[in-house]
């Protein structure tokens, strides 16, 4: 009797896990993109890192498989964004999806004067979120109480405006690039500036061109991903999970340290092998995230630095890195990473 094989359910082609650069156009939310990848991903685990609001386009981080465990990390990189603010028009929603509050003549309006009021918002600034935000006030999303005609008072809140560059100005708009913190809103930010103007202004468009290592020039498209991970040639347009935390120092362990890594146990700083980036170790002191790797270089896990470390106790007794995360099995590494413990 000639037996038939079951028909295997479709899965996704082989991808490693890490950050996928992907270029977000305008109409979708960062929502979309993940559901209509995921359906593409089949078995993989996908998120994102840093919200675009719909008519937003720009680059957006991917997480893919155990890249959704260090989204608390990716979020810390800094922003690059190309702004279109437009003067002379104020919108509650502080964008140009808004309705229009007031409208300002602005003949009184310099470039001399632009320029001289731009330069005064970089550097640590203070900002209240807008209504129409995801920050929660009692629990309460801020946009949900919008919809609903409420206005909820809220805390401004410090971030930092690295570098704030008028592009070019062609009345009534001004076109900005920002390079900025975590929790910066541009749309606050171009409504701040046109409020210190004296006629108002709010946010026309908005690029971001790039998130931390990820610059919008090498991004793909939603259309793009599809295409190469039917080709196979996805994995090359990824960061790996290690190359997405370069900005993290690194201490590198051997032999049964490393396999008690594997299984969330903390590391004794006396079985530490070697430091890279230990001066910013010990600047930052304890809570300092940490990437840990074996002595083949492979990276095992996320960990926290203990209070008490400096330039003569990083090796004293009774201190231990936290494991905070663990990236890898030695079954997601064929085996690879047990093999290279026992050398």
């Amino acid at each position: 009797m000639t037996m038939i094989a079951p028909m295997e359910s479709p899965t996704a082609p082989m991808l490693q896990d890490g950050v996928l650069n992907v270029r977000k156009e305008a109409g979708w939310t960062s929502h979309d993109v993940v559901a209509r990848l995921r359906g593409k991903l089949r078995g993989m685990k996908l998120g994102h890192a840093g919200t675009l609001d719909p008519a937003a386009t720009g680059v957006l981080p991917l997480l893919v498989g155990r890249g959704t465990r260090i989204a608390e990390y990716l979020l810390e990189w800094d922003k690059t964004y190309l702004a279109g603010l437009r003067l002379g028009e104020t919108t509650d929603t502080q964008d140009g999806t808004g309705t229009v509050l007031q409208r300002a003549p602005l003949t009184a309006v310099t470039d001399a004067r632009i320029r001289e009021v731009v330069a005064g918002f970089e550097g640590r600034i203070q900002q209240v979120p807008p209504m129409y935000s995801a920050v929660k006030v009692g629990g309460v999303p801020l946009y949900k109480a919008a919809r609903a005609g409420k206005d909820v008072a809220r805390q401004a809140r410090e971030v930092t405006v690295f570098r704030l560059e008028v592009v070019s100005i062609r009345l009534p708009d001004v076109m900005l690039r920002v390079v900025c913190s975590k929790g910066t809103y541009i749309r606050t930010l171009c409504a701040d500036i046109g409020e210190q103007l004296g006629v108002g202004g709010h946010m026309a468009t908005l690029v971001r061109e790039r998130v931390g290592p990820l610059m919008v020039e090498q991004a793909l498209t939603v259309d793009e991903v599809e295409a190469r991970l039917a080709q196979g040639t996805l994995i090359g347009a990824m960061l790996t999970l290690d190359e997405a935390l370069l900005g993290l120092p690194v201490c590198i362990v051997g032999g049964e340290t490393a396999r008690r890594v594997l299984h969330g146990m903390p590391v004794p700083t006396t079985d530490v092998l070697s430091w890279q980036g230990l001066p910013t170790i010990l600047s930052e002191g304890s809570g300092r995230a940490i990437r840990i790797k074996d002595n083949a270089g492979r990276l095992l896990a996320i960990g926290i630095m203990p209070a008490g470390l400096d330039g003569q106790s990083r090796t004293a007794d009774g201190l231990s890195i936290a494991v905070s995360k663990v990236l890898v099995t030695d079954e997601s590494q064929g085996g690879s990473i047990a093999n290279s413990i026992e050398e």
